[in-house]
């Protein structure tokens, strides 16, 4: 309690650079300053009580509970599912996927007078939290109203347990605070009980990740960027982006050029405040650009800017290869298995650290590419290149790479169902 009483006190402190920091942010993402009373738990809306409150960060932790979220829908109709977020794209996202069949807010910031505002006007039953969203104040204040708290798809590696293990009379009451500990595989299980989690209370579940499927929102997208494409154009798609990737694809894309001059490079920034740096940077590069909001056809321009929000899992499907962004640096790279849903052959950096258990897997079965570690960038935009141009000149390899791909996705199917299974438990 004593742990818990300082993390209050040093979050009040710094609620000021908090805000200044959500008001940075706003320079280059409006939208990070409206509904800025959500922030502080100010809920206008009239929305309804004693539902369940589902909490996912950001965009790709969206996508991966729809599935989990279709199935709350249908279990409980009598129920009202608030879907929270923390990133205006999560939230962007929840409102393209969902519309108004759930009830969606941002989750405030975790200091005691917001969390209690929040919780009074909602009064969940349940409130879900995934992978390692762990908010200290608000789970503790949700287990001393006796609301059910459920954590789902838990992601703990080795690195982020040694952090976490410094603040361990904080992290550790929190884990014990939930009712069920739902992990990915057996090494995050592992994990949890060593930061002290209870045993009885954690089981593994399986990655809600995998249970990705094709509906008709993403056909009906595919049709529409299908229709400002070229025919018979090969595209490489480089996806979710962060400074630094857009350099190292570029350089390798001119390399790639040299033998293939009509590949169009599909950018797709994972910010969506640095959507004008990239276009700027590929302008440098002496490249020719057209953007995606500008809803206009793709004629011999060298590279198609995906400068929207909500297309990038149809644009995959589009695409005769993929490279996953944010795996060229420190980030840890993002999601392959939603190009692997659509049999694509997928290559990625050396830094995959975020999906340690989905690589493993991916490799076992030859369904991904990955760079060798510890390389300058120049190396790796050298190596990326060479990648590329092998799987462009050997469709068989692309082909058993994207099947092999899809292959992994297919057996670890599952983890929604068994998670609504402890949903029903709880809620009983």
């Amino acid at each position: 309690m004593f742990a818990l009483l300082i993390y209050r006190i040093i979050l009040l402190l710094l609620l000021p650079v908090i805000l200044l920091v959500l008001l940075f942010r706003s320079i280059r993402n409006p939208q990070y300053r409206q509904r800025l009373s959500e922030r502080f738990g100010l809920i206008s809306k009239p929305y309804k009580k004693n539902g369940i409150i589902v909490h996912a960060a950001s965009v790709g932790e969206v996508i991966a509970l729809t599935p989990l979220i279709e199935q709350l829908l249908q279990t409980y109709p009598e129920l009202p599912i608030t879907l929270t977020t923390f990133t205006p794209t999560g939230s962007a996202q929840v409102k393209k996927q969902f519309s108004s069949r759930v009830q969606h807010s941002f989750l405030p910031l975790d200091i005691l007078p917001c969390t209690q505002l929040f919780l009074s006007r909602l009064q969940p039953k349940l409130m879900i939290f995934m992978e390692t969203e762990l908010w200290p104040n608000l789970i503790n204040q949700c287990a001393k109203k006796q609301i059910k708290l459920l954590l789902i798809n838990g992601r703990l590696s080795a690195n982020s347990m040694k952090s976490y293990k410094k603040i361990s009379p904080l992290i550790t009451p929190t884990l014990n605070s939930f009712d069920k500990i739902l992990c990915q595989s057996q090494d995050n299980l592992t994990n949890f009980l060593q930061l002290g989690a209870h045993n009885k209370r954690c089981m593994v579940s399986g990655n809600l990740k995998f249970d990705i499927c094709i509906n008709t929102t993403i056909l009906d997208k595919k049709a529409q960027l299908t229709a400002l494409l070229p025919e018979n154009r090969q595209l490489w798609l480089v996806a979710s982006t962060h400074q630094g990737d857009e350099e190292i694809a570029l350089t390798a894309f001119k390399q790639i050029k040299a033998l293939f001059p009509t590949l169009l490079l599909v950018l797709v920034p994972r910010h969506p405040e640095r959507f004008n740096a990239v276009e700027k940077l590929c302008l440098s590069h002496d490249f020719t650009l057209v953007k995606r909001s500008d809803n206009n056809p793709v004629e011999s321009q060298d590279i198609w800017l995906l400068d929207t929000l909500g297309e990038l899992m149809a644009a995959y499907s589009l695409a005769d290869i993929v490279t996953m962004g944010g795996s060229f640096s420190h980030i840890g790279g993002h999601n392959p298995l939603e190009p692997a849903l659509f049999k694509k052959p997928i290559v990625v950096g050396s830094d995959m650290s975020n999906f340690t258990d989905i690589l493993k897997q991916l490799k076992q079965l030859q369904g991904i590419v990955q760079l060798p570690v510890n390389q300058t960038s120049t190396r790796q935009a050298s190596q990326l290149a060479k990648m590329i141009i092998n799987l462009l000149q050997d469709k068989p390899k692309a082909e058993l790479l994207g099947k092999q791909a899809l292959q992994v996705v297919m057996n670890n199917q599952g983890a929604s169902d068994r998670t609504l299974s402890q949903v029903q438990e709880l809620m009983s």
